[in-house]
């Protein structure tokens, strides 16, 4: 049977009245990552210092792998691409062209210091984002991230279309999702994504689920979502580095 998690109250999360809306940035090069670890850092401790305000960050990375703070070695099967240690939760994963990866910056504690209920929230966020194009994405009780059941492959098979990975710090949240839009998927094959190695969980992609569509497309629902979740944003500002 497959164990759903029960949704948790997300209400709390709304940002809190009278602050700052929360900025919202796109870079349309590939960033490094460790170039991206930089200004999270440096975002974060201005955020925690109320120099700054909240951040939701969009990109895409060269192709690379990342380990969280539970990853294993042996998770990696063949060192196609560089691999990073992250200071995020969770184990090993890919990144790369094609995947649309959101860095979340968010003051907790103005808001709900309780990181289990903001991974819920992480992962509603995805849902209801995937929804505007007829996607059912689940969240599973043992199982972090988002998932479609795919009984064309077999029963009880399920994929994941987007991964979640977080740290925080002085109750800053950042790392954040990564959603699978049109990213290789054979470049899974050289890792057990996220410490996953049972063959009826796989990992696919909007493409390849029958949904193609740009990354602009992509952030437009992203946006409208976060809002119902999070709270407003500011306007986009293209090509950005925090």
């Amino acid at each position: 049977m497959v164990n759903v998690r029960q949704n948790l109250d997300l209400t709390r999360f709304a940002r809190p009245a009278g602050s700052e809306a929360v900025e919202w940035r796109v870079s349309g090069a590939p960033v490094p990552y460790p170039e991206a670890v930089a200004a999270m850092e440096t975002r974060v401790a201005a955020i925690a210092a109320g120099q700054a305000p909240e951040l939701v960050w969009l990109l895409e990375h060269p192709p690379l792998y990342t380990s969280g703070t539970s990853g294993k070695a042996a998770d990696l099967l063949e060192a196609r691409f560089p691999i990073f240690a992250s200071g995020r939760g969770g184990q090993l994963t890919y990144h790369g062209p094609g995947q649309r990866i959101a860095y979340v910056m968010l003051d907790l504690r103005q808001r709900r210091p309780d990181v289990r209920a903001y991974v819920a929230g992480l992962e509603q966020w995805i849902i209801r984002t995937l929804a505007a194009f007829n996607v059912s994405g689940e969240r599973r009780e043992d199982r972090v991230g988002v998932w479609v059941r795919r009984p064309d492959k077999g029963p009880g098979c399920e994929d994941k279309v987007a991964a979640i990975g977080v740290r925080l710090r002085r109750w800053v949240s950042f790392h954040g999702i990564a959603i699978n839009v049109e990213p290789d998927l054979a470049h899974f094959a050289a890792i057990v994504p996220c410490g996953v190695a049972d063959p009826r969980y796989g990992v696919t992609s909007l493409v390849d689920l029958g949904h193609p569509m740009t990354m602009a497309d992509l952030d437009i629902a992203l946006r409208q979502a976060f809002e119902e979740v999070f709270g407003s944003v500011k306007t986009r500002l293209p090509e950005a580095i925090i």
